[in-house]
């Protein structure tokens, strides 16, 4: 499904939480899966760098990783508004369900109104999908 709004992305250097050797697919010495860190939530870590985020107290979360740095420094790709793909966490999402970063994964769970803090809401699943699948994920980053 392709949606109508570019994906709006900055680059900032990727601190060792993120950075994951995976090298190429079915070659030796490759992860398998080859997906890294990719399209899970990220934290502003140090100047001009970021990191995985962990759904820490008082955490600000600013945005999905949109590529594979496999060494620390290497350029991080941070989607911060538009549709993004993100990982889904324990228990999947379902689509309309608010998201928030599962402890320590940075994948997406489902956000409960009434029951999680409002802040720690940063998007609205667009898609369904069960745990370790993709789904489109509106962006609403504070």
């Amino acid at each position: 499904m392709a949606y109508e709004e570019s994906l709006r992305t900055i680059s900032l250097d990727a601190d060792s939480s993120l950075a994951v050797y995976t090298g190429v697919p079915g070659q030796p010495g490759s992860l398998s899966p080859n997906s890294g860190n990719l399209y899970k939530f990220v934290k502003v870590t140090g100047a001009h760098q970021c990191g995985l985020a962990t759904a820490a107290a008082n955490e600000v979360v600013v945005g999905v990783l949109n590529n594979k740095p496999q060494v620390t420094n290497m350029a991080a790709t941070v989607a911060i508004g538009g549709v993004s793909f993100v990982v889904a966490g324990t228990g999947g999402v379902t689509a309309a369900d608010g998201v928030k970063v599962e402890s320590s994964t940075g994948k997406g769970v489902t956000w409960v109104a009434g029951t999680d803090d409002p802040d720690l809401q940063v998007g609205v699943a667009l898609g369904s999908a069960s745990a370790g699948a993709l789904f489109p994920c509106l962006l609403r980053l504070r």
